[in-house]
């Protein structure tokens, strides 16, 4: 048995994601960089991904308090709040802190033209809702909005213009085409360099014109935004390993069930592996059998339900792996990208529900 026997852990590799900067930079081709760092960095880690980024222009979040953990981590560098503020009362925070929030509804832009007596001013970002449909002022609504926030005494600079496309993910959808328009319209009259539309499939997929700022959030991570490709597809490389130990071997017999409610047994003489992780670690309880687990070269199928902190793989009738053996269940050897459409879902629910108790190793 090996003496690392373990449960749950996720190795972050920073090599990878250093090289996956170099890779963005690249298709970027001198654009600047707004890095999306939303949900703990995707499972990654809020804080040390930070650190790791510190070299590019900008960081994104989503909400005040990851701004927060940043600012008190010493990551000095533009943080850009990507919802905006939700109460007046976080106005002078933001300002004290040197965040800068996006604006996209009129209701914040009032509560910022109220605010008084900030400690420094603050840069913003407007965003338009060119068809998406979520977030965003109107387009009609675009160049009142932008007037009204020049107009502020406390607010430094152009704001910055952005929208959001709804199916970059599929680079031919008619809905590109029509936000695309709708931007290149509300946009024309203001300096390119303060526009950003293109999210991690944009740039990858090159959808639209090349406005400055790109946002990258998936492929930063290695992790392809496209259906039936993995990020070595796009020369990415995987940033984090999901693992857990085989803390348990069995022969079990044909017919015999495993798990809760009995749902599985074999249908001839098999063996077992018992991985220490389940959905207590952020493994979606709701994976099927046969989702794939790597262990020592070879996927394994997954058996029965998912529990709390295991999961059963049926290793077959001649057993070739060993207790205290380390599984992949999604990373280097198997891309995230392939445990998703086995699971049916998508690779970012998968990187954002790794739990806390999940042991976070970096590799440097």
């Amino acid at each position: 048995m090996a003496d690392t026997m373990r449960p749950a852990w996720a190795t972050i590799n920073l090599q990878a994601l250093r090289h996956n900067i170099s890779v963005i930079r690249e298709r970027a081709g001198g654009r600047r960089i707004l890095g999306i760092l939303k949900a703990n960095a995707y499972g990654h880690g809020l804080i040390r991904i930070a650190q790791v980024l510190a070299g590019i222009d900008a960081i994104g979040v989503a909400r005040v308090d990851e701004a927060l953990q940043l600012r008190n981590a010493g990551i000095s560098g533009p943080i850009v709040l990507l919802e905006g503020f939700f109460s007046p009362e976080q106005i002078p925070v933001l300002a004290a802190s040197g965040i800068q929030p996006v604006i996209h509804n009129v209701h914040q832009l009032t509560q910022l033209e109220q605010a008084k007596n900030l400690s420094d001013p603050l840069q913003v970002w407007l965003k338009i809702d060119t068809g998406m449909h979520r977030l965003g002022v109107e387009p009609e609504e675009v160049e009142s909005c932008y007037k009204r926030l020049v107009a502020m005494p406390h607010v430094t600079g152009l704001p910055i213009l952005m929208s959001h496309l709804a199916c970059a993910d599929e680079p031919k959808h008619e809905q590109n085409r029509k936000q695309l328009a709708t931007f290149a319209e509300v946009t024309a009259e203001h300096p390119k360099e303060n526009t950003s539309i293109a999210n991690s499939a944009a740039l990858l997929a090159a959808v639209g014109p090349e406005y400055d700022w790109v946002r990258p959030g998936l492929s930063l991570y290695g992790v392809s935004p496209f259906s039936g490709k993995t990020g070595r597809d796009h020369h990415l490389q995987a940033v984090m390993n999901l693992q857990a130990s085989v803390i348990s071997i069995r022969r079990i017999k044909a017919g015999e069930p495993v798990g809760y409610g009995a749902s599985w047994a074999p249908g001839k003489d098999t063996y077992i592996g018992i991985v220490a992780i389940g959905y207590g670690d952020g493994y979606p309880r709701h994976a099927p059998e046969g989702t794939p687990v790597w262990v020592r070269g070879k996927c394994y199928p997954m058996v029965g339900r998912v529990a709390m902190d295991m999961i059963t793989i049926d290793l077959g009738a001649e057993l070739t792996i060993n207790l205290g053996d380390t599984a992949q269940l999604w990373g280097t050897e198997l891309p995230v990208e392939e445990v998703a459409a086995a699971v049916g879902t998508i690779p970012y629910e998968l990187l954002c529900n790794v739990a806390r108790r999940v042991q976070l190793d970096y590799l440097d």
